[in-house]
């Protein structure tokens, strides 16, 4: 990919939590500059930051952007392209039943190039109209589908991790998306070939030196344990370890729902005769959880949900180093309870945000971050928690980073790192604005910072964001032929 960028210093009031913090150290990692300034270099890197006053002489000279707060771009740990058009799809349920009466006829139309190259277009400009500079995007079935949602991600710049959804075994509603055990593999195995460690459109190109570094890169991803078998498990975990040493990701979902007698969990357990959900992906996916093949868990893992996980499940997965895609706003949607906040964090596992689109209706990280804070709030008794603003940034941003093992290269303002960054301004949205405004604030300016913060995660909403950059440059998606730009959302990234 080429550039033609300008070092330019951006001023405004920036946040971020910096360094390699935790959900823990959040708090003391949050750096708050009400006057501040954020460089970036030729190369699209953090050249520096600090308080304007301090710029140093020779960064004077850069050509200056003024904005109203300066954050880094939000991070979705789970998210569904073929469900783009899906966001509260009224399926009279909760998961299996959703599933079968919206989603898989839903997913079925990505078949057609046409329309699946129309949603590809669509779901890139989604993400970048919210500031969601990288993804986990759980792909469609369809191979054209997922050739469109890569060259459209590229076209835009935008940071991705995908995979093609597996599914061997289901019901009638869900026919066209089976394939057999070899052509499942032979799909997943293509795919990694032709976009694994790619930042072109062009298939044809030659991936990058590190594909660990590249914006475009792949994750094995079975819908979800009972849209496989065994066999289909023992293939899988056969081929995830022979990729895994070149940063291929897996990515699945987790204990999402467990209402008594029908609920996922139970459904899992009980076909595949396992003591625990997680047995499955760990290779012991036989009777009694006994080991049938090799795990899939690791440092690139990165399961959704986690709603009803026991402590074993908690225990392994901290061990593992396989993170939680939290999602608390599709699972108010579909009813399937709350991940118990202080138990999950409590084991070690690391936890970041997804917005699970579309059965949850938000694309906006922050809106996710809404109800995090809202949700774990409402704990009952010893649970609840009041997250600190700066936790909710951390999980909206360098905890997301850190899920995809790519922290060193974006998630803060750290010196160095790729300046992937959002310029928000208020007086673009008036209900922020006036907030902002018009709250009463501490007199410490640590506090008042905190409040700010708080504020503006809570209230923001898609108008406030000016300009969404990756790698320094401004982004958006190539224009759908005949349709009017989107003002206020950058140019073009050049491929």
């Amino acid at each position: 990919m080429t550039s033609a960028l300008t070092p330019t210093v951006y001023t405004g009031h920036v946040f971020h939590v910096a360094g390699a913090a935790d959900l823990a150290g959040a708090a003391a990692a949050l750096v708050s500059l009400p006057d501040g300034a954020l460089a970036v270099s030729a190369a699209g890197t953090v050249a520096w930051v600090g308080d304007r006053g301090d710029l140093p002489a020779e960064l004077a000279g850069w050509p200056r952007v003024a904005a109203g707060f300066i954050l880094p771009g939000f991070v979705d740990t789970h998210l569904h392209f073929p469900q783009t058009y899906e966001t509260d799809a009224y399926g009279g349920g909760q998961l299996l039943e959703w599933l079968e009466r919206c989603i898989f006829p839903a997913e079925s139309r990505f078949a057609d190039p046409t329309f699946a190259g129309r949603a590809a277009q669509d779901f890139v400009r989604r993400r970048v109209s919210v500031g969601t500079t990288a993804a986990v995007v759980f792909g469609s079935a369809f191979p054209v589908a997922q050739d469109a949602l890569f060259a459209a991600s590229a076209a835009a710049g935008l940071r991705m991790v995908s995979g093609r959804g597996i599914q061997t075994v289901g019901s009638p509603a869900a026919a066209a998306l089976l394939t057999g055990e070899d052509r499942a593999l032979e799909l997943v195995d293509a795919e990694i070939a032709r976009w694994h460690g790619r930042d072109s459109a062009d298939a044809g190109a030659a991936p990058a030196a590190d594909p660990r570094s590249a914006l475009l890169q792949v994750a094995v991803v079975p819908r979800f344990s009972l849209s496989v078998t065994a066999r289909t498990l023992v293939d899988l975990g056969e081929l995830y370890d022979d990729v895994r040493g070149r940063g291929v990701y897996f990515h699945s979902h987790l204990s999402e729902n467990d209402r008594p007698g029908t609920g996922e969990v139970t459904a899992v357990r009980e076909a595949y005769g396992v003591q625990d959900y997680l047995d499955t992906y760990d290779g012991r996916f036989r009777p009694g959880s006994q080991v049938g093949g090799k795990s899939l868990l690791g440092r690139r893992s990165i399961l959704a949900h986690a709603v009803h996980c026991t402590a074993a499940e908690l225990a392994r997965m901290a061990e593992t180093q396989t993170s939680i895609a939290h999602c608390p706003t599709s699972q108010q949607f579909l009813g399937s309870g709350t991940m118990p906040w202080r138990r999950v964090t409590g084991a070690g596992v690391h936890v970041a945000v997804g917005t699970d689109i579309g059965a949850g209706d938000e694309w906006l990280i922050p809106r996710v971050l809404n109800d995090t804070y809202k949700v774990h709030l409402s704990e009952p008794g010893a649970d609840s928690v009041a997250l600190h603003p700066a936790q909710l940034l951390y999980l909206g941003t360098l905890a997301g980073a850190q899920a995809l093992d790519q922290d060193e290269r974006f998630g803060n303002f750290d010196l160095g790192k790729d300046a992937d960054f959002l310029l928000v301004d208020p007086d673009r949205y008036e209900p922020l604005a006036l907030t902002l405004r018009g709250a009463d604030r501490a007199e410490d300016a640590t506090a008042a910072g905190e409040q700010i913060l708080f504020a503006l995660l809570l209230g923001l909403r898609e108008p406030a964001l000016s300009a969404v950059h990756i790698r320094g440059l401004p982004v958006r998606p190539v224009p759908l032929e005949g349709a009017t730009e989107t003002p206020g959302i950058g140019r073009t990234h050049p491929a």
